[in-house]
């Protein structure tokens, strides 16, 4: 995961254990769409995501933690809400457009990746699911959801409530060269990167285009780092702002002091992910348990849906 995984939901969720039963999905089978030329590195990457989750504050005492593939009725679920959409809206979805477009978009024409938004509706709605923290991009998907929710209430029996978005303060953060943070186009700061890496990686980014020279006024709300001081060190960024404009810092000045806070703000998460994946039995352990929990919600729902339906 990367520093726009954790602004956009990952902190939100941390926060959201002490305020609503969570439930928390490591989406295994959501990933086969781009990798099954490459299933082992899902089984792999799914401990990486439990260790970055875990790293970052999550904890299996206060929030359901499973893995998608342990809870079959994700697919039950799915075939069914798969009866009450058209293809059409799907080719219509926004992000279905967006991502075709990206670089790796010609090995995502598959069925799964047309039908991504309805099994992620499954997702959502199995659990009964009152609101949903997600990134703005995820909206229109979202939306899917809510519109088979309100399709199969009005089709038979109300099972459903309409799930409503719950966004953090930085919905979506901008990549370090100004395009959408994506590790398509390598412009991310990941969890697990180590000082040095951070470090080139900031002092390339992207800033304030306006700004020519050092004595030149600065922009911040132009510049393409300032939301990232808003995003993770907003006390800071205050501080910035009349500096910047002023010209007391420059670009580089602040892209060093950046790379120094992202440092010193992810050490600790990347040092308690290595201790994690040293001890993988402990992350099975947690998998199982909330599998078990998941599958007991997820099945009482498909009884309700079963019933509304007369199957």
């Amino acid at each position: 995961m990367h520093i726009g995984n954790y602004v956009g939901a990952l902190r939100n969720w941390v926060a959201l254990q002490d305020k609503y039963d969570c439930f928390y999905m490591v989406a295994d089978w959501h990933a086969l769409m781009s990798e099954y030329n490459h299933p082992a590195a899902v089984k792999e990457n799914t401990y990486i995501v439990v260790a970055e989750w875990l790293a970052c504050g999550l904890d299996p005492k206060r929030c359901v933690l499973f893995r998608h593939s342990d809870v079959p009725q994700h697919l039950e679920l799915m075939m069914i809400f798969g009866n009450l959409i058209k293809l059409g809206r799907l080719y219509r979805c926004p992000t279905y457009k967006e991502r075709l477009r990206q670089p790796d978009g010609a090995n995502l024409t598959n069925y799964t990746f047309l039908g991504y938004p309805v099994l992620q509706a499954a997702d959502i709605l199995i659990y009964r699911a009152a609101v949903v923290p997600v990134g703005e991009d995820q909206l229109p998907h979202l939306e899917i959801t809510r519109e088979l929710a309100r399709r199969f209430n009005t089709l038979y029996v109300e099972v459903f409530p309409e799930p409503e978005a719950l966004l953090t303060p930085v919905p979506r953060l901008g990549g370090l060269d100004g395009r959408k943070m994506s590790k398509t186009y390598d412009n991310t700061i990941d969890l697990s990167d180590e000082p040095d890496k951070i470090r080139n990686k900031v002092m390339a980014a992207l800033t304030d285009i306006k700004r020519v020279r050092r004595k030149d006024p600065g922009h911040p709300d132009e510049c393409n780092l300032f939301p990232w001081w808003q995003a993770m060190f907003s006390d800071d960024a205050e501080k910035i702002r009349p500096q910047c404009e002023a010209a007391q810092i420059g670009c580089v000045d602040c892209k060093r002091n950046l790379a120094e806070k992202l440092i010193a703000f992810l050490e600790p998460i990347r040092q308690r992910r290595e201790h994690l994946l040293r001890n993988r039995s402990g992350i099975d352990e947690i998998l199982v348990e909330g599998a078990n929990k998941a599958r007991e919600v997820a099945e009482e729902t498909m009884q309700q849906v079963r019933e509304a339906m007369g199957l």
